[in-house]
This record gives structure tokens, C-alpha cells and sequence, in this order.
């Protein structure tokens, strides 16, 4: 007989995280993980017997939390609202897990460092003082998540791009906007004052599997960077040999207090788990890119 398949639940399944972590799991290493991911009416993670029904009908293996309020200027605007949602529903996920000893991981942000001025990448055992309401929820979450589940698994993300769209109408990343300006030509304007690690999102898809197996606390969970935006694009599009005369740079964001959300990662890598630079992997990514949409031009 085979191995019997884990069960993996996964929140916010319609997000960008979430949608590519239930087509991996769900599909491409289908004979391993049997995935759930309910919708909001399924499962209100704000709701503690909402989340204890849906545990209950479940009984997951592992759970996989990336429901979410994301959007910065949301979390300023209505902040009451954002709490419920990424701290107390955080705390939800996580306490459930506990009761039902499924291994849980938490979607965390390098938002957490936003304020610091730390020039070195930053580690995880820092003492934080987000400057935004996101980087205070998110900081707040792991607190709660850990109180309530010590074995729970905060992960750290930053900033995720995709070279594919998986979803009708999905928000555009950094690589599609990058893309759909250098195609209708337009002008490229990045910060300088600006630091921060830009990762492949299939990459930490990939990367959970491993995450599982880590002891609780808190992880920087993405790929290293050391140079600013600017930097990053001017180098990424050097070793394309693509025009780099449309580059402008941004010397007006962040002049006042510049921003470095680069992480150490050394904490991760101890436990085998790695990714790309960020030039590395966007390099390489674009190259792919390019040679399937001229492939998809000749053939079409």
C-alpha cells in the first residue's frame, strides 16, 4: 500500500500566496497532500467556532495560514477592521492548530522591520518598532500566534513576484509591472532609498514543504539582496543587455528615512533551506519569460 496522503489546509486560497500554494500541494505533488481550502463562508478565521467547525470537519495534518489584509494603505484606512483579520485570525488558525496537533505556518512580512535603522540585514531575535499599521499587526500576530501555539511557525516574506498569472484579474507584482512598462515604454522609476529582498513566490511555495519540519518561532523566509531598487533593476537589466536609458532614479521616497527591509537569512539556511539572490532569480526568470512569449509568437 502507499503512503497515506496528509491532509494540508490552507487559508486565503484566492490570494496570490495561497492560489499557488493550493495548485502545488493540490496538484503537482497531489500524492502526498490531500488540500482544503475553504472560502470565507466555509471558514470566517475571525470567528473561533467558525475555524473549530471547519478543523473539526478537516482535521488537518498541516495548515498553511495566508488569509490576510495586505494592502498597506487598507490596513491605515480601517485599522480596526485589518486587526480582526491578520491578528486575532491569526490567533484563531494558530490556537486551532494546537487543539488539533496540525502542524501550522503562519504568512508573516518583512513589514515587521519597516521603521528600523539597521543598515545590515535584519535578524530575526531584533527588537521591532513597525512604523505602519501592517508592520505593527504582523508583529502583533506572531506574538499571539506563539502565545497561544509555541510550535507554530511565523515565516517572514517579503516582496513575491511571479513571471505567470494563475488567476483572472490578480494584482500586478513587481515583474508584470516592470514588464508592461519596458513594453509600452515607459519610463522606469525606482527608489535608491530603498532596500529590501524581491523573491520568486514559487520559490517559497516550493520552500514549505521544508518549513514544516522547523521548530517554532519566527523565520526570515526569502531571498537575500544587498542592493536598492534602483540597483536591482539596473542589474537585472544589464545582464539582459536590455536599454537601461529609461532607468530613472527615485530620490524622493524614503529620503528622509531610507528603508531596509533586507533580511539575514543565515537562520533558515542552517536548516537547509535556500533561495536565489534576488538579481539571480529575476535574471533568470526573465530569460525564461522571454523565450516562452517568442515561442508563443511564432506558434500563434
Amino acid at each position: 500500500m502507499g503512503e497515506q496522503r496528509k491532509r494540508l489546509l490552507v487559508t486565503g486560497a484566492s490570494g496570490f500566496l495561497g492560489s499557488r500554494i493550493v495548485l502545488f500541494y493540490g496538484k503537482q505533488v497531489q500524492y502526498r497532500y490531500d488540500v482544503y481550502a475553504p472560502s470565507h463562508k466555509e471558514m470566517e478565521i475571525t470567528e473561533r467556532e467558525s475555524v473549530e467547525q471547519a478543523f473539526c470537519r478537516f482535521r488537518p495534518d498541516y495548515v498553511i495560514h495566508c488569509a490576510a489584509v495586505s494592502d498597506v494603505r487598507a490596513c491605515e484606512k480601517e485599522p480596526e477592521r485589518s486587526w480582526k483579520i491578520n491578528v486575532d485570525g491569526s490567533r484563531n488558525i494558530a490556537e486551532a492548530s494546537a487543539r488539533y496537533h496540525a502542524k501550522c505556518l503562519i504568512a508573516g512580512s518583512d513589514q515587521v522591520y519597516f521603521g528600523s535603522r539597521k543598515k545590515e540585514p535584519h535578524r530575526e531575535d531584533e527588537t521591532l518598532y513597525p512604523q505602519n499599521v501592517y508592520g505593527r499587526e504582523k508583529l502583533g500576530a506572531e506574538e499571539e500566534c506563539l502565545d497561544v501555539n509555541p510550535k507554530c511557525v511565523l515565516l517572514r516574506l517579503s516582496w513575491m513576484y511571479d513571471v505567470r498569472t494563475v488567476r483572472e484579474k490578480e494584482h500586478g507584482d513587481f515583474f508584470r509591472t516592470l514588464a508592461l512598462k519596458r513594453k509600452v515604454l515607459e519610463p522606469l522609476e525606482y527608489p535608491v532609498y530603498d532596500r529590501r529582498g524581491i523573491t520568486d513566490v514559487n520559490e517559497v511555495v516550493g520552500n514549505l514543504e521544508k518549513a514544516f519540519m522547523l521548530k517554532g518561532g519566527v523565520y526570515n523566509f526569502g531571498s537575500p539582496n544587498d542592493r536598492n531598487t534602483y540597483e536591482t533593476v539596473r542589474a537585472l537589466f544589464e545582464a539582459l543587455e536590455w536599454d537601461t536609458a529609461r532607468l530613472i532614479k527615485n530620490e524622493e521616497s524614503f529620503a528622509g528615512e531610507p528603508r531596509n527591509l533586507c533580511m539575514d537569512l543565515s537562520k533558515i539556511q542552517e536548516h537547509g533551506i535556500f533561495f536565489r539572490p534576488t538579481v539571480r532569480a529575476l535574471t533568470e526568470n526573465c530569460r525564461h519569460y522571454c523565450i516562452d512569449r517568442e515561442k508563443e509568437r511564432r506558434f500563434s
